[in-house]
């Protein structure tokens, strides 16, 4: 097995041995998908939120072992890089990967479990109960534009995968499932709109964004914000067609 574990856990390894070979029969399961489960584990006054990755489909555990970074090394690597541009995510603890000379099969990914007042998804289907909404709302655009400036482009930047914790008026964000990124000298205002297509279905929220990015960036709000929604407009229909292709193949399949 590959262990990488931060500097700032070394001490803890035993124990953190510990709950990846106990992780099947410990542990609180707080998410539990076909593609992969989430569980929280105490030490030593923190909570950890432990990430197993499913075993990868047979041409993964060949690029995964020879060829690509796993999705584990890529979460803990980018998770460090974030933090080092101060953008906020989870403090990383370690990866693990179980893998043969010849195959890849399972890994885990370790990281600080936070405790967050809402996710970005709750802005998204829970207005009515999220106070300061449109003030959040543009926080958070703040933070995605800080994001964009440090050259960061979160590929998953979908509703679940930003945490916020309030404070009075004031907001601190954080991405999780990091494990698809890329990272630039610098984003054109194409590549940085596209960012934001996967997070809304909602025109209004897109208006505030495009609008809040717009003077961030010292841009054209009008512009921003007809870019900012055609290229949400083009997600949502590519998102719709696969689903309907999806749900048509398990027609066929009864």
């Amino acid at each position: 097995m590959k262990v990488v574990i931060s500097p700032y856990f070394k001490d803890n390894e035993s124990r953190l041995r510990k709950i990846i070979s106990d992780f099947q029969k410990a542990g609180k399961t707080i998410y539990g998908g076909s593609r992969n489960t989430i569980k929280i584990f105490p030490l030593e006054g923190i909570t950890l939120n432990v990430k197993a990755f499913k075993v990868p489909h047979f041409i993964n555990k060949i690029a995964y072992r020879h060829i690509r970074k796993s999705k584990a090394e890529r979460s803990y690597l980018y998770a460090n890089k974030l933090l080092e541009k101060g953008i906020g995510t989870p403090r990383p603890v370690a990866y693990f990967e179980n893998k043969t000379p010849l195959t890849f099969l399972d890994s885990y990914y370790i990281c600080e479990h936070l405790q967050c007042d809402f996710t970005f998804r709750d802005l998204v289907d829970n207005q009515d109960r999220v106070p300061q909404w449109e003030s959040l709302l543009r926080q958070f655009t703040q933070f995605t534009y800080a994001m964009h400036e440090a050259g960061v482009e979160f590929l998953d930047h979908s509703p679940g995968n930003t945490l916020i914790q309030v404070d009075d008026a004031s907001a601190k964000f954080y991405l999780v499932d990091l494990n698809r990124m890329k990272f630039h000298d610098s984003m054109d205002i194409d590549t940085r709109v596209k960012n934001f297509a996967k997070l809304t279905p909602r025109k209004d929220m897109v208006a505030i964004m495009g609008d809040e990015y717009a003077r961030l960036s010292g841009l054209n709000s009008t512009e921003v914000i007809a870019k900012m929604w055609a290229a949400t407009q083009e997600f949502q229909h590519r998102f719709h067609r696969k689903k309907a292709i999806k749900k048509k193949i398990k027609f066929w399949k009864k």
